[in-house]
């Protein structure tokens, strides 16, 4: 059974930071390329970063160029998104997914003074 469970969202002022986790299992995470997506209340879904299987390559939204960093750590099946400097703009449930296999619940993440 394909599962995505994701951690580490909260409650942050501007400029805090937060680091996301996501714990993967059902599948061989190490041959997966992976995404942590964004959605807003009122807006789309989007695409905040994505890594290759092998971890050698990343994209970042321009929205969070700079300042979000996502890696993986194939030997705990974890994917992570270090979020610094963080904006009101990013409050959002962010969402880590594996393409074409799953996706998980979401953790929240609110950016207020």
């Amino acid at each position: 059974q394909v599962q995505l469970v994701e951690s580490g969202g909260g409650s942050v002022r501007p400029g805090g930071s937060l680091t996301l986790s996501c714990v993967a299992s059902g599948f061989t995470f190490s041959a997966s390329a992976m995404n942590w997506y964004r959605q807003a209340p009122g807006k789309e879904r989007e695409l905040v970063a994505a890594i290759t299987s092998a971890g050698d390559n990343t994209i970042y939204a321009d929205s969070v160029k700079g300042r979000f960093t996502l890696s993986r750590d194939k030997a705990k099946n974890t994917l992570y998104l270090q979020m610094n400097s963080l904006e009101a703009e990013d409050s959002a449930v962010c969402y880590c997914d594996a393409p074409r296999i799953g996706r998980g619940q979401g953790t929240q993440v609110t950016v207020s003074s």
